[in-house]
């Protein structure tokens, strides 16, 4: 069955860095644009990065432009999201879906900026 297995989140200062991986199967993952997504509490879940199925296009959020990067790599079945230079605001439950047409959520993973 379809599913996304999130990891890499963790505790770090304001300014630091994290890079979090989401691990795909169940379905051809090459074929898909794949996307990361972020919720904070109390708030809706939204879309922070979207990379192309082939990895040459990526787009993001305004608010993460320039301090994260979205990769992946399809002969791991895995999308990455590299995130520099933190901000408490950043504090969040990362997943990560296909883009567009997506699946059941996996459990996500839980990053905590604070100093």
């Amino acid at each position: 069955q379809v599913q996304l297995v999130e990891s890499g989140g963790g505790l770090v200062q304001p300014g630091g860095s994290l890079r979090l991986s989401c691990a795909a199967s169940g379905f051809t993952f090459s074929m898909y644009a794949m996307s990361w997504y972020r919720q904070a509490p109390g708030k809706e879940r939204e879309l922070v990065a979207v990379i192309g199925s082939t990895g040459s296009n990526t787009n993001y959020a305004d608010f993460v432009k320039g301090r994260f990067t979205i990769s992946r790599d399809n002969a791991k079945n895995t999308v990455y999201l590299q995130m520099n230079s933190l901000k408490p605001e950043d504090t969040a439950m990362y997943y990560c879906n296909r883009y567009g047409s997506r699946v059941s959520w996996g459990q996500g993973t839980q990053v905590t900026v604070s100093s």
